[in-house]
């Protein structure tokens, strides 16, 4: 990675997309959301989010905005890492864009597989995000965090 480091910002951005090929998926949109939550840089993250674009995170409500969706991550995604496998992509009405991807999310205590729901709209912006756990009901009650 020394050597990317010393090129251009959007060198930078072409070399760590290609850590994100993801089978199925060349939204530059979606590779992206990986990219920069794996990066911990949540305000890029959510900066992909449509004005009034929602987040569904597991055990939670939606999150409405940029502002609350970097902060939710902020406190929430600290140390998670996503690893996305393959996706799909489909054109719904009024040309929004639906892309389903599918692997694994590892948390600082334990691993799990991952459904990633997106609708983005004309504009390549996420309107629409839900993060679906993929585990038993036994599983998915170990993994929620205790408050």
């Amino acid at each position: 990675m020394k050597a990317a480091e010393s090129l251009s910002a959007n060198q930078v951005n072409v070399t760590t997309t290609e850590e994100f090929q993801i089978e199925g998926i060349t939204t530059g949109c979606i590779l992206r959301y990986f990219e920069t939550l794996n990066a911990g840089d949540f305000q890029a993250t959510a900066g992909l989010f449509a004005d009034d674009g929602v987040m569904y995170p597991p055990f939670e409500s939606g999150i409405v905005g940029s502002d609350a969706i970097a902060a939710y991550l902020q406190q929430e995604a600290q140390g998670i890492k996503a690893y996305p496998r393959q996706g799909i992509v489909e054109t719904l009405e009024d040309n929004l864009i639906k892309v389903q991807v599918t692997g694994k999310a590892q948390t600082p205590w334990c691993g799990v597989n991952v459904l990633w729901l997106f609708i983005l709209n004309q504009q390549q912006q996420i309107i629409d995000a839900k993060i679906k756990l993929l585990a038993s009901p036994q599983e998915l009650l170990s993994l929620r965090p205790q408050k």
